[in-house]
């Protein structure tokens, strides 16, 4: 099993509804979110996720979870590509950041927290193993240890966005080509093929003969008729 971490920048966005989601997930509840996690497309279902609280005091980790879809595609017109990749994930643990974190940014300075990136721009960023191993310890001291949740499989296969896109387009396509009372067209017109020319000896081409004469064939014919005939008396 692998540890992700997941930022979050009030900056950003307040998440005014964080003490509620808080508060259920105290309550036993299994609370479900989405999540960006930047480039990072190796996220597995069953993963672990940290959530550290950036830019703004208190800053800290202050939850955490476990992924229940990997990455997939959710459209985005704010971003370059057309889409931001989420993933899925259930709160085995989460405390109200505008309070305090779980873990406070200091206090992971120290070694071996200190051989890890905390204050990432954007989330996905692997927890490397020394850091995880201890930030795992550390955490099952502050907030007891639990049962991972079970995980269902998904619903459906995650759709790519380029797929949608080619799909929609030509579907607009056809749509245009109806309403102006076309249709495209589905095969081209052929001139006729000539019949291939003889090769000589030698792999020269030879030339073609030419067509006969009509008017010489007939002239011809009737010379011959001609000298057939009887003498006139």
């Amino acid at each position: 099993m692998t540890a992700f971490l997941l930022i979050w920048s009030p900056k950003k966005w307040p998440w005014p509804e964080l003490p509620d989601v808080a508060r259920r997930v105290a309550a036993g509840e299994a609370v479900a979110d989405v999540w960006g996690c930047g480039f990072a497309r190796g996220i597995l279902p069953g993963d672990r996720v940290f959530l550290h609280r950036v830019a703004q005091e208190p800053k800290g980790i202050f939850g955490s979870g476990y992924v229940t879809r990997a990455p997939y595609e959710v459209p985005d017109a704010s971003t370059k590509r057309g889409y931001r990749l989420c993933i899925d994930f259930v709160y085995d643990w989460l405390v109200d950041a505008h309070q305090a974190p779980v873990i406070a940014r200091e206090q992971l300075r120290v070694h071996p927290f200190s051989v890890q990136t905390w204050d990432a721009q954007s989330s996905g960023t692997i927890i490397k193993p020394i850091a995880e191993g201890a930030l795992e310890k550390r955490w099952a001291e502050l907030t007891g240890k639990r049962k991972p949740p079970k995980l269902s499989p998904p619903a459906s296969a995650p759709r790519s966005t380029k797929v949608a896109a080619h799909t929609a387009a030509a579907q607009k396509s056809a749509a245009r080509l109806a309403a102006a009372g076309t249709k495209p067209a589905t095969s081209a017109t052929h001139a006729p093929v000539e019949p291939p020319k003889k090769r000589a000896a030698g792999g020269k081409i030879a030339p073609s003969k030419p067509a006969p004469d009509e008017s010489r064939t007939h002239r011809a014919s009737a010379r011959k008729t001609a000298s057939k005939a009887p003498p006139k008396n």
